[in-house]
């Protein structure tokens, strides 16, 4: 291995670099990794830097709206999470409503997935999700809790990673995340694990509630992996997607909770 060359690809950020790209519309400089894998101990790293730029528009709306004007600050708040991942994640989990819910076959179900058009079931799922992600963003800022949004971006991040190393791929003809889960490794789970935790620790000065978050997450993995393998027999990117929307808004939502106690 030359010194240019780092454990995950091409360059020791190689691997960051891609997580980036997959992630976000961000324009970042620099060499994508040798492989997709490299990117996934990123993961919660990608998903500190969407928190912490959400999280500096909320504290800098807030300042200038002078506090009194939570929910639309909150608008503002859940178009530009939209913006800054190219609603990447909102796409797959319009597909999961629409596929999980608009057929029971496993076939049937992978080929409405894989249809671009959102059905009616799809459209639900982002007016609920946007709509709860609304009120989570007005209650955190209510309460002066903003902090919490970083949580949630690590956490639901994080989650990807933890799915695609649990589960099979779905589909017999890869798709864009095939790469990603077919060559993710347990090795893959312990950097994402260990980089979420230390900035979980870090960020929310060893608060009790923040790592617990993260095992809530898990949890929520856990089960929606589960039922994804009975429905798909495994996982698909926009499952992954999925899973980040709702791991992230269970997570805004019990943060909510956890504020208003």
């Amino acid at each position: 291995m030359s010194r240019k060359t780092g454990r995950f690809g091409v360059n020791p950020l190689g691997g960051l670099v891609t997580a980036i790209r997959t992630l976000t519309s961000l324009p970042v400089p620099g060499r994508d990794a040798g492989t997709l894998t490299a990117a996934l101990p990123w993961f919660p790293t990608v998903g500190f830097l969407l928190g912490g730029i959400v999280y500096a528009a909320a504290v800098g709306l807030s300042l200038l709206t002078v506090g009194r004007w939570p929910g639309g600050v909150a608008v503002l708040l859940v178009t530009l999470s939209a913006l800054l991942t190219r609603a990447l994640h909102l796409d797959g989990l319009a597909d999961w409503a629409d596929g999980f819910w608009g057929a029971r076959e496993r076939d049937r179900t992978l080929e409405i997935m894989k249809d671009s058009a959102i059905g009616t079931f799809g459209g639900v799922a982002l007016v609920c999700v946007l709509m709860t992600k609304w009120v989570c963003f007005a209650g955190l800022l209510g309460l002066d809790a903003e902090i919490w949004i970083l949580c949630a971006f690590i956490v639901s991040r994080s989650c990807q990673v933890c799915l695609a190393v649990t589960q099979p791929y779905a589909r017999p003809v890869g798709g864009t995340a095939a790469p990603f889960v077919k060559g993710a490794a347990k090795r893959h789970l312990a950097g994402s694990t260990g980089v979420a935790l230390a900035l979980l620790l870090a960020v929310g000065r060893l608060d009790w509630r923040w790592p617990a978050a993260y095992v809530f997450g898990w949890c929520a993995t856990w089960a929606f992996g589960r039922w994804c393998r009975r429905r798909t027999g495994g996982i698909t990117g926009d499952l992954l997607g999925a899973c980040s929307e709702l791991v992230e808004v269970l997570t805004l939502l019990a943060g909510v909770l956890l504020y208003l106690s």
